[in-house]
């Protein structure tokens, strides 16, 4: 609730109230209201308006019949400074010097200017002023008990898990329990919002109190989220080149973590980074992926992919090696054949990198946001394998607009030849080799049947495909009430874009001979539940006091399962 929407003696309140009491005591509020006052509730009949008064003042006062627009609060006892840090109104401008100065609000009220400053607008203001504001939110933040915090359980989906988890907690260690035929580690795939980023939409986030936006609140907010969830591999977007250079990049090392980072291509200085922690895993290789191709006038955004390739510690096979991908795809709903080909060039990528000496690909994990729906083509594409896009518009690739602009058929193929990825999203050279020997055994079965082979190739021009058998996490959908979870919320909108997909460990009695092409796989143990767009308005959307992304952090328990 803003301000504006109380009487008037509340938005007086912390500005200018000077009040005598008893004349012999004078409480004056020049600034944010302390916490140790709190509102009783009770007022001494002589007053005309409610009282602040201390916290041990145990008087019994009562509201009088006639004051009406109190008559709700007679019987609250409510207490100040927990309403205030439950965003429920904005108290005055807190760089307010003297009982002259009025609020920045006021004062634009006062002007006949309009009350809907953007973060970019507020950022240009002095550094006295973010400071101001800044030490004000920390000050709020000392006594913040984190009741406007979106409440997230954890999902078990093997009782091991549990047991597992409670010893992790309890400071054991995995490589000293005798489990070595075992190996649980944990995903966490973020969108911290790039502060480039916010400020250049700051329409998005007009729901939000200013002082919230400031890198300076929001970068501790992120790095305590990545704290508690303590996860082994953090896939991040929207990671910032010189705040990743200054202090994430140093602040996740200290904490264990060993980072690689990709920058996007063009003038956003953002991108891509992979993190995990020493103590769990060694790199083998890391690839940087770029979308970008001069040559190529489809391909002329600056969205970028990047691709390690890790070993895992405490393991009984040497050469056991996990595959972890992390991407943001373009944002515009109308191009869905961008988004198809900066996909399959990543997947190109991560088939070239996944293959193990013994012909099968290692188990893998794509996170991301990929600004996509769930049951949108691109989404079913990457789970199922498979999509014809013959006669599919470009504007309903991703599914993100309920009535999409772009009708645009997609083109057949999507991509050039030039860009040298098949459409079964591999490098050329790597499936011509693959022709080349499968031709070999079809030809000596069916000496005579190459126009029968022509033809089918024909048919499979409007298919794509891939080879890997990805599951997704989470389910997008609460199973009890059918309502979809919610991994994004700003002003415009609240839905599913990011995903943590993976190889799932295979049920031989399900597919058979499923698991020919893969080398083991990956058993989900649990994972943090999401939410839903009710729930993060109860808390004021995203970015708020607590989450300071307008995305939330997607995290999972994986066991890692040898063929």
């Amino acid at each position: 609730m803003l301000h504006s929407m109380l009487p008037r003696h509340v938005q007086r309140l912390g500005r200018d109230w000077i009040t005598h009491w008893n004349g012999s005591q004078i409480l004056t509020l020049n600034s944010p209201v302390s916490s140790c006052l709190r509102w009783a509730g009770h007022y001494p009949p002589w007053a005309s308006f409610p009282l602040p008064i201390s916290a041990d003042f145990s008087a019994n006062w009562r509201f009088p019949p006639f004051f009406g627009p109190w008559r709700q609060f007679q019987t609250s006892n409510w207490h100040l400074d927990s309403y205030t840090q439950s965003c429920c109104f904005h108290l005055p401008n807190p760089s307010m010097k003297s009982e002259g100065e009025e609020p920045l609000t006021k004062k634009r009220r006062l002007s006949g200017q309009d009350d809907t400053s953007t973060p970019e607008q507020e950022t240009n203001l002095s550094d006295q002023k973010e400071a101001s504001c800044f030490s004000v939110a920390q000050n709020e933040e000392k006594h913040n008990s984190k009741k406007g915090a979106i409440k997230r359980h954890w999902e078990y989906f093997c009782q091991q898990s549990r047991t597992m988890k409670i010893a992790k907690n309890k400071g054991s260690d995995q490589s000293s329990t005798g489990s070595e035929a075992t190996f649980d580690f944990t995903v966490m795939s973020y969108n911290i919002l790039s502060q480039n980023l916010l400020e250049d939409n700051s329409h998005l986030y007009k729901h939000c109190r200013q002082r919230l936006l400031f890198w300076a609140y929001r970068f501790p907010n992120i790095l305590q989220e990545i704290k508690e969830l303590d996860a082994d591999v953090l896939c991040l977007q929207e990671v910032q080149e010189d705040h990743y250079r200054a202090e994430i990049k140093s602040s996740l090392e200290s904490l264990g973590y060993h980072c690689e980072y990709k920058m996007r291509t063009g003038r956003k200085p953002d991108g891509c980074a992979i993190c995990f922690k020493t103590s769990k895993f060694s790199l083998i290789s890391s690839t940087p992926v770029e979308f970008f191709r001069r040559d190529i006038p489809l391909l002329d955004r600056d969205n970028v992919g990047l691709v390690l390739l890790l070993q895992p510690r405490f393991h009984c096979k040497a050469s056991a090696a996990i595959c972890v991908a992390n991407t943001h795809l373009l944002y515009n709903p109308r191009r869905g054949d961008i988004k198809l080909t900066q996909l399959a060039m990543l997947l190109a990528e991560i088939a070239s990198v996944a293959p193990q000496k013994d012909g099968f690909f290692c188990p893998i994990i794509i996170c991301g946001d990929f600004n996509s729906v769930p049951g949108s083509p691109l989404y079913r594409f990457i789970k199922e394998g498979k999509l014809n896009y013959e006669g599919l518009a470009i504007g309903k690739v991703s599914g993100q607009e309920q009535f999409p602009r772009g009708q645009r058929i997609l083109s057949i193929p999507i991509w050039p030849k030039k860009l040298g990825i098949s459409q079964n999203c591999v490098y050329e050279i790597k499936q011509q080799q693959k022709e080349e020997n499968a031709g070999e055994k079809l030809e000596a079965a069916k000496p005579d049947n190459t126009q029968e082979i022509v033809i089918a190739s024909e048919k499979l021009s409007s298919k794509l495909q891939h080879h890997f058998k990805l599951s997704s996490v989470y389910s997008h959908y609460f199973p009890e009430t059918g309502i979809p979870e919610v991994t994004t919320c700003h002003s415009r909108s609240a839905v599913t874009v990011d995903y943590i997909f993976y190889s799932a460990a295979n049920d031989t009695a399900a597919q058979p001979g499923a698991e020919d092409s893969f080398c083991g796989g990956l058993k989900l143990l649990g994972r943090l539940a999401l939410v839903t767009e009710k729930d993060l308005w109860t808390v004021n959307g995203l970015p708020n006091e607590n989450n300071s992304s307008d995305h939330l952090p997607l995290l999972a328990e994986f066991r890692l399962i040898e063929r």
